[in-house]
């Protein structure tokens, strides 16, 4: 396979086919609708990538301003309710970036975060920033794997046995 590295274009070569790169908007109106010139998602060659989820309420677009923890779950909502419009779930979560007002908030956001996934966990990132839009205390992206099917090997279930 050669992919030229400015335009979506795959060559194969050993037949000399030659592919496109697809690319689809997701969108919900279960997530926070776009505030500026950005999608929510962006479906490509098999992976989802989120834009940044803030911990906005979708039905009154109004900035969830509990605690940090009702303000984690809120984000999460969000990028359930998107991976679920491009038929996924977060278990096909391959890696989040987690951006936080205040890294004294991380053990708070980690429990939070165990909440909603499950293992295998995704990658994950963390960061301190030094200020979120709309001052919210955390924002959320992730990258999800649509071939990926969680508990299963090429596609077949996982039958875990004890060792004695």
């Amino acid at each position: 396979m050669w992919r030229h590295r400015c335009c979506p274009v795959t060559l194969n070569q050993k037949n000399g086919e030659v592919t496109t790169m697809t690319r689809q908007i997701i969108a919900t109106d279960k997530a926070p609708k776009a505030i500026g010139p950005y999608s929510q998602a962006v479906s490509a060659n098999g992976f989802l990538f989120t834009s940044g989820q803030l911990p906005i309420d979708p039905a009154t677009g109004q900035l969830v301003t509990g605690t940090i923890e009702e303000q984690a779950h809120q984000v999460f909502k969000n990028l359930s309710a998107i991976a679920e419009q491009a038929g996924i779930g977060l278990s096909n979560a391959v890696k989040t970036t987690v951006f936080l007002s205040d890294i004294n908030d991380f053990a708070a956001v980690n429990a939070v975060y165990g909440q909603h996934f499950t293992e295998p966990f995704p990658a994950r990132s963390a960061f301190q920033v030094g200020a979120l839009p709309l001052n919210a205390g955390i924002e959320v992206e992730a990258v999800f794997d649509y071939h990926h099917k969680p508990n299963t090997l090429d596609g077949y279930p996982l039958k875990w046995k004890e060792h004695p």
